[in-house]
């Protein structure tokens, strides 16, 4: 009997005490994925940015599988299992890679555009990536896809549909690819590739959206290969690396790209397209739209606007050291660049935001926005608007006042305005998806 006893403490104590620590972990998980939920909630940032999934929680059976695969878990806890089901609980950290659907082993996963509180305007886009408009394609993040990979492999696919397609006539290029992202990129490479007749425009600088993420960012990806190049082996790098990595790819390939020049204009004329740029007209029998989302700054509309010291994207805060700086916006772009400015030594920085509080950011942008401005860091000027930028002062004004600050630089982070009406112009669907696929 005792030896029964004794085998039985030998086996249940190391069960209860396994058993017990995966009792544990998984109640920490769960608090931590709350905390999480409820903190959207709390900020306001329950609206997903492009494609995320919709979980049905009749079939999920919490196995974690979709937490594991999101490629931006542990950095951002996008999805976490809360009383035993999947939950999205931070939507806007959430980059469609979709690979939550993959690997749901009960099929408990939808991929979808929008919500049902607010839609997103997606481009009507056929399997092979053509528009309704003969000739005419979308590539990338314009399409509501935003992951590095998926945006290379659909401007790759894109142009092997592209390749079956008309040729130019004399002085027409066969392809004109607008965009040199991830998806513009790699439908260069497939171009020169193929031996194509193409011309890459680019408004700024290689890389895109990526190229305007903050100096030091981690960014997310997956290997893919580059066509007429070989495989780019990235999971997370620092911005910087993957934008040297291609400037390498450019060097190495010699493909073509034309940058400093944006395009104003789409027509189609007869079976073909005329696009008009900033500089000079180009003619090509097929287009590719290889777009970012974020679209032109949406601009405040005052006078001085145009002045060189007013920027969009902060990039590097080390350039606004010792100087008197005021950023406008209340998102978490707004709050990032004057908290990075703000605590560098010798600087004066004012955040001014039209709203009587911030809730559209996230906490810890908050919280460290808040500490910054307790020490005397920073400036916050709620229900104000700028008035008027002059070359050394900012002219603002809130509700019941008008005052002027000293100012060297003006950091607008007040959103963009999509390309829709161009879309629209040249005659492409776009339908805004409402929780839809």
């Amino acid at each position: 009997m005792n030896e029964i006893a004794n085998a039985w403490l030998l086996y249940a104590i190391p069960f209860a005490l396994i058993y017990g620590s995966y009792l544990w972990d998984k109640g920490r998980k769960e608090r931590l994925n709350r905390a999480t939920l409820y903190d959207s909630i709390d900020s306001g940032m329950m609206e997903p940015p492009s494609l995320h999934p919709v979980i049905d929680t009749s079939r999920c059976i919490g196995c974690e599988s979709c937490v594991n695969a999101c490629p931006e878990f542990p950095a951002h806890i996008v999805l976490g299992v809360i009383s035993g089901k999947a939950n999205l609980v931070s939507p806007t950290d959430c980059i469609g890679h979709g690979a939550c659907k993959t690997v749901c082993p009960v099929d408990a996963i939808s991929l979808v555009f929008g919500t049902s509180e607010r839609g997103v305007d997606i481009p009507n886009v056929a399997p092979n990536f053509e528009t309704n408009v003969p000739n005419l394609y979308i590539a990338g993040e314009l399409g509501g896809m935003g992951l590095i990979r998926n945006a290379i492999e659909q401007g790759k696919q894109a142009v092997e549909h592209m390749a079956e397609g008309p040729r130019g006539r004399q002085g027409q290029y066969d392809l004109i690819i607008i965009g040199a992202g991830p998806a513009g990129l790699a439908a260069t490479l497939a171009a020169k590739d193929k031996g194509l007749n193409y011309l890459t425009l680019e408004r700024s600088s290689l890389g895109g959206t990526v190229a305007n993420f903050p100096r030091g960012k981690l960014v997310m990806t997956a290997p893919v290969e580059l066509p007429g190049y070989g495989n780019m082996f990235f999971r997370e790098a620092l911005k910087e690396d993957i934008i040297d990595f291609w400037h390498n790819v450019v060097r190495e390939t010699k493909v073509k790209i034309q940058f400093g020049e944006t395009v104003e204009a789409i027509e189609r004329v007869h079976d073909a397209y005329v696009v008009k740029t900033d500089q000079k007209s180009h003619q090509g029998a097929q287009v590719l739209l290889a777009l970012g989302r974020r679209g032109t700054p949406r601009l405040l509309g005052v006078p001085g606007e145009e002045l060189p010291k007013v920027i969009y994207t902060l990039i590097d805060p080390s350039e606004y050291a010792g100087k008197k700086v005021c950023v406008v916006g209340g998102g978490d772009s707004a709050l990032e660049a004057a908290n990075s400015i703000a605590e560098l030594d010798g600087t004066e920085v004012a955040l001014s935001y039209r709203s009587g509080s911030i809730t559209r950011a996230k906490r810890k942008n908050r919280e460290r926005l808040e500490k910054n401005v307790q020490e005397g860091r920073l400036k916050l000027l709620l229900k104000t608007q700028v008035k008027e930028i002059t070359q050394s002062e900012v002219h603002i004004v809130g509700e019941n006042e008008e005052f002027k600050l000293g100012n060297d630089a003006m950091i607008i982070c007040a959103g963009g305005i999509l390309p829709t009406k161009c879309l629209q112009d040249v005659g492409i669907n776009i339908e805004t998806k409402y929780g839809t696929a």
